[in-house]
């Protein structure tokens, strides 16, 4: 077996067909989509091989998905935690809006469970930032006061699902179902 210092930088595509185990055809395909890191030289396609390994190693390491939880209670984020991996979910937890952000810019999960009350931003705030730039993201709003101006804001702008406080994990398991069924498919 080689040693993975000892293979080219760059590696053809016929290389790369018996390296992914996918046929020739396919790695062309996924070459001119620019699906697969790689490179022209002299007319033929190059594909480089470090960032091909950092993409799979990234796909292969993100197929569970990934639940956000921003909340500024500690026991809160405690429970969605435990309840998420039991559901074989991994979990990002933020307790205010600006850890949340931050986390997002890094990797954007799959779900938000976004409460409405967080010491540093109002939710509706939060709420309309995470959709503007991630609108294909479902969030779900958690809060114990469903009467509420914030979500009243956050109902004005479309179709929200609502979690009152406290939480039945029954609706949770539904909601995940929907996350993690979409995300196999």
């Amino acid at each position: 077996m080689i040693e993975t210092e000892e293979l080219p930088d760059l590696i053809t595509v016929k290389e790369t067909s018996k390296y992914l185990r996918i046929p020739l055809p396919t790695v062309y395909y996924l070459v001119q989509r620019g699906q697969l890191p790689a490179v022209q030289i002299g007319g033929r396609w190059r594909i480089k091989r470090k960032l091909l390994d950092r993409d799979i190693l990234k796909n292969e390491q993100t197929l569970r998905p990934v639940v956000m939880v921003i909340d500024d209670e500690e026991a809160i984020r405690g429970l969605f935690s435990k309840f998420l991996s039991k559901s074989g979910v991994d979990s990002l937890l933020a307790q205010n809006a600006e850890e949340a952000i931050k986390a997002m810019e890094k990797s954007k999960p799959d779900m938000i469970f976004l409460d409405l009350n967080l010491p540093d931003l109002p939710g509706d705030e939060l709420y309309l930032h995470i959709k503007g730039k991630y609108p294909d993201v479902p969030v779900a709003v958690i809060t114990g006061y469903p009467d509420g101006e914030i979500l009243n804001r956050i109902l004005s702008s479309g179709p929200v699902t609502v979690l009152k406080k406290p939480l039945e994990f029954s609706q949770l398991e539904g909601l995940l179902k929907m996350i993690v069924g979409s995300k196999e498919s």
